[in-house]
């Protein structure tokens, strides 16, 4: 793994950090590369039961590293959407994995951090963080999924204004728009990012892995299909090995064993 993003092992919990913090944590292809390697490890990895993400330093991510498109010269367009499409990939594989992901962010999130900041399925925000898209101020559109998570959490009339106008959003209205789960004190977060994971890994981790599936996919299924999708979805799982411990957790009125389940 590269010295670019840390992937750790906190028991089934794996801490994902993008450790760049002298760049701002900035994007360019060898982290994006190094991100892929990270996500695509996590997503196989069944013994890891939930994902944290968050940056070294004092900001999340700033987005991708524009000195690295300057030196890209006329082979600019090229580069970044490479860059892009790395990028992408490791968040889908991130997106689409088995586990549930927390992000913590932990400081400024600008650009493609802005939407990898919000991707995750829980997010803590720290009382020093912004988020800026900042896309208009280089004459650029979004990437990092900015465009798909914000007018889904904010509503599109609030996310055109963010977006178009650049409006920085601090950690407190984010809150209040729903952008994230809630804030959190700056030197409470890793505490508070930790017991959410545990609590998570903890979890019924297949049962989980079909409602992010179903969450994922909750505005492009037509009611009858989405129903039947839960249909299917609920008697596979009470079915399984779960499903047979958290019954017989319920009736025996004792704590489910989930990660032991057989």
């Amino acid at each position: 793994m590269s010295a670019l993003v840390l992937l750790e092992r906190e028991g089934s919990v794996a801490k994902v950090t993008l450790n760049r913090p002298e760049a701002a944590n900035a994007l360019d292809m060898p982290v994006a590369r190094a991100l892929l390697e990270v996500a695509t490890e996590c997503d196989s990895d069944d013994s890891i039961r939930c994902v944290t993400m968050t940056g070294a330093g004092r900001m999340f991510c700033a987005g991708g590293d524009v000195s690295a498109m300057a030196a890209a010269g006329d082979k600019v367009g090229a580069m970044v959407g490479d860059l892009a499409s790395t990028l992408h990939l490791a968040m889908s594989r991130f997106a689409r994995m088995n586990k549930p992901l927390v992000t913590l962010v932990n400081g400024p999130a600008a650009g493609a951090g802005y939407g990898m900041a919000l991707s995750g399925d829980v997010v803590l925000c720290g009382r020093a963080a912004v988020f800026n898209a900042a896309y208009g101020m280089l004459g650029v559109s979004p990437d990092g999924g900015l465009t798909w998570l914000l007018p889904r959490l904010v509503g599109l009339r609030k996310a055109q204004e963010i977006i178009l106008t650049n409006r920085k959003v601090t950690a407190e209205e984010a809150e209040a728009l729903g952008m994230v789960t809630r804030v959190v004190d700056d030197e409470a977060l890793a505490a508070e990012g930790a017991a959410v994971a545990a609590k998570l890994a903890s979890g019924a981790i297949g049962a989980i892995a079909r409602s992010r599936a179903l969450l994922l996919n909750a505005y492009d299924n037509s009611w009858e299909t989405h129903l039947e999708l839960e249909a299917r979805g609920i008697a596979g799982a009470i079915a399984g090995p779960e499903g047979r411990e958290g019954v017989a957790a319920f009736l025996g009125k004792r704590k489910p064993d989930f990660a032991n389940a057989k």
